[in-house]
């Protein structure tokens, strides 16, 4: 009865541009369910190891591959990357936005950030307290960090936070490809640095697809 009705509607050239709108966000919702699935399956590749105790085999040759590239200038980039994906940064960046969202009477789009990236820290706190995984042994002196290792905050969070902004200022393709490529390079700064394995990193960047795959269909449409 619903395909009959859709095929009415787009039988009228009235209605053709409904048609086309409504096949894209078809396609679209189909695009995000199957980002959400993959994602899923990557997360739970490397959450049900990690879980039993079991060694993920690639965690340890590419950890040494990666700390062989080790040099002063890599490193102090990797240092200042990394602080990239911190709290240091994202929140004062935040409070910005949102300030500046207030003063424009945009209060939507602070709410969508705000509770994106909080409820995605949220999540990502919760499953390193339940998944209970140690942290690798850091490199160059740094002071471990406090909180368990899997997923990867660093490699989940950020990349929920400027996705949503990419959404929110409906960014074009260049601007999405460097979410990917900032994702990519906070993530790498991570396993660099030692704070964690590399699939820590992966199941952070898993869990991003997943969190955007939903959130942005839902919310970012107006």
């Amino acid at each position: 009865m619903r395909a009959a009705t859709v095929r009415e509607r787009c039988s009228s050239s009235a209605s053709e541009n409904w048609c086309i709108l409504s096949m894209v966000r078809r396609i679209d919702q189909w695009v995000r369910a199957a980002a959400a699935i993959c994602g899923l399956a990557v997360f739970a590749a490397m959450a049900v190891p990690v879980v039993r105790g079991d060694a993920i085999g690639f965690d340890l040759p590419v950890r040494a591959a990666i700390h062989e590239w080790a040099s002063p200038a890599l490193t102090a980039a990797m240092r200042a990357i990394t602080m990239l994906g911190s709290e240091y940064f994202l929140v004062p960046l935040a409070a910005i936005l949102v300030w500046r969202w207030e003063r424009r009477g945009e209060r939507r789009a602070a709410y969508l950030l705000v509770t994106g990236s909080l409820s995605a820290e949220a999540v990502a706190q919760l499953l390193k307290a339940l998944i209970h995984r140690l942290r690798p042994e850091v490199f160059f002196g740094l002071l471990p960090a406090e909180t368990h290792s899997f997923p990867s905050g660093h490699a989940f969070v950020p990349a929920v936070y400027f996705g949503i902004l990419a959404g929110i200022f409906a960014a074009g393709a260049r601007w999405r490809a460097a979410v990917v490529v900032m994702a990519a390079m906070l993530g790498f700064s991570r396993v660099y640095l030692g704070f964690h394995y590399p699939s820590d990193v992966v199941a952070g960047w898993a869990l991003a697809v997943v969190w955007l795959a939903g959130w942005p269909s839902a919310a970012l449409r107006k």
